[in-house]
């Protein structure tokens, strides 16, 4: 298998996109995939709330909207368009919710592990 990803475009707009539902509101996915990496456009509508904690490690930068991330510890933080966090897998419990709809890009994958 050959490794690294060769130069190219991405026309999301013809990537499928998948849907998945919150405690309230849907999340919709549209996702790549490559050896280690997943790269997503995720869009979160109105009134969208996680159905869990997610503890998986991501990148994720703010298009457009506006998205509070809510840890288990009790703490948030709120990111609007142009602003971004970032957490390594298993370094917290958190999850996403929107009153207003958010469109978010996700980067996510193997090289966001803590070594053990």
């Amino acid at each position: 298998m050959k490794k690294g990803i060769p130069f190219q475009t991405i026309d999301w707009s013809a990537v499928p996109r998948t849907e998945h539902k919150g405690t309230t509101g849907v999340a919709y996915w549209q996702t790549l995939e490559f050896e280690g990496l997943r790269v997503r456009h995720v869009e979160y509508s109105e009134n969208y709330e996680a159905d869990h904690w997610c503890e998986k490690g991501h990148i994720v930068y703010c298009l457009k909207g506006e998205v509070t991330n809510e840890l288990q510890s009790g703490e948030s933080s709120v990111l609007r368009p142009g602003m971004s966090y970032i957490v390594s897998d298993g370094l917290s419990s958190h999850r996403s919710v929107t009153r207003t709809g958010v469109h978010l890009l996700i980067i996510d994958g193997d090289f966001l592990g803590v070594p053990s």
